[in-house]
């Protein structure tokens, strides 16, 4: 080595010497090019934040340290190389963490908070709703005598209806709660939510070819959720019927041993009503079409053709929901005419050119 070297090495900084000496012993493939001083423009430069430092970062924020400790460990410090005064290379900056101290820390939610979506208090709500009394005690309407001329009227368009002598399952039709078996007519009431009897009756066939028509719901829970789903697609909305049916067939064979809801039928109506609604998946019009049409009780179901063909005869508050429209009706309407006038209802709403979802009547 020449004298100017030697005297050149001796010179040199001690940080740049240092770190020359780290860079011949350990190579490093991934290793930068240099910055040079004239590509420097006195801003940090961008450095990739390392996530190892992060974490240890949080912890050390979050975890409570003694007093007076003067720790320099590497687990919660980073500790950054100046240049000497020689040097022309940036600093390292420094990186820069969110902060993470309990102020900013979001707040837990309260139980109470946590429990507003779940299924337990849904159906508590639902319990409360039905008190089987109007919510519109002050709303006039309909009077008794309106109720028999819309009957008489609707009779004269549609012919009479009277509930039969005799409840008979349909092999070919869903029905809406047509059924002796009372989890049948359950079931078959759920096919039916939001659809046309046409999907529903499509539905009850599929689900029928796939299990068979009796003593199917233990191969319903066994088959589990995916299979019926699959065999109730035609039907719509089948991932939200195929969990409601299932969970109602755990829930009843949990509670009763077997798969059956026949007791209802030796039960008071209030009573059927509120273990029906009990069940997730089961709003009013779904128990109330069970208790007309499968238990035989006085019960006025409200579905979307009541409900709009009600409101445009002005028996209803404007904005009163489908509920409370069901706990309206059924508390003003006479015993004797809710099997006929809801079925009479139904079909005009079907059939009214006038009065059907879209009709001229319909947005009165």
């Amino acid at each position: 080595m020449t004298r100017t070297a030697q005297t050149a090495t001796a010179t040199q900084p001690t940080s740049r010497r240092l770190r020359s000496s780290r860079v011949k012993a350990e190579p490093d493939s991934n290793q930068q090019e240099p910055v040079s001083p004239e590509s420097f423009s006195g801003k940090r430069a961008a450095v990739p934040a390392d996530p190892r430092h992060a974490l240890a970062r949080k912890r050390a924020k979050l975890e409570p340290k003694p007093e007076n400790s003067d720790s320099d460990s590497d687990s919660n410090t980073i500790k950054h190389i100046k240049p000497g005064p020689n040097d022309n290379v940036p600093s390292t900056p420094a990186r820069r963490y969110p902060d993470i101290s309990p102020k900013t820390l979001p707040t837990p939610k309260s139980s109470a908070e946590k429990s507003k979506g779940r299924p337990a208090d849904l159906q508590a709500r639902k319990l409360k709703l039905y008190t089987g009394q109007s919510p519109f005690p002050d709303f006039p309407h309909p009077t008794p005598e309106e109720c028999k001329l819309a009957h008489r009227v609707l009779s004269r368009l549609h012919g009479s209806r009277k509930r039969p002598s005799k409840v008979v399952a349909s092999a070919t039709r869903a029905g809406c709660g047509d059924s002796p078996s009372v989890l049948d007519a359950l079931v078959r009431t759920i096919l039916s939510q939001n659809t046309s009897d046409a999907n529903s009756s499509r539905a009850i066939r599929s689900m029928d070819s796939v299990y068979g028509r009796s003593d199917k719901w233990e191969a319903i829970v066994e088959g589990g959720r995916a299979k019926l789903q699959e065999a109730i697609k035609c039907g719509g909305l089948s991932a939200v019927k195929s969990k409601a049916i299932i969970n109602i067939l755990q829930q009843v064979y949990e509670r009763h041993g077997e798969y059956s809801l026949d007791h209802l039928h030796t039960v008071s109506s209030e009573e059927a009503m509120r273990e029906m609604l009990s069940f997730q998946g089961v709003g009013p019009k779904t128990a109330s079409c069970v208790l007309l049409f499968c238990l035989g009780r006085e019960s006025f179901a409200v579905d979307t053709h009541v409900w709009r063909i009600t409101g445009l005869l002005g028996w209803r508050p404007a904005k009163a929901s489908r509920d409370e429209t069901h706990l309206h009706l059924d508390a003003r309407i006479p015993d004797e005419l809710k099997y006929g006038l809801h079925v009479l209802l139904v079909g005009h709403g079907k059939k009214c050119e006038e009065c059907k979802a879209g009709g001229k009547n319909s947005t009165l």
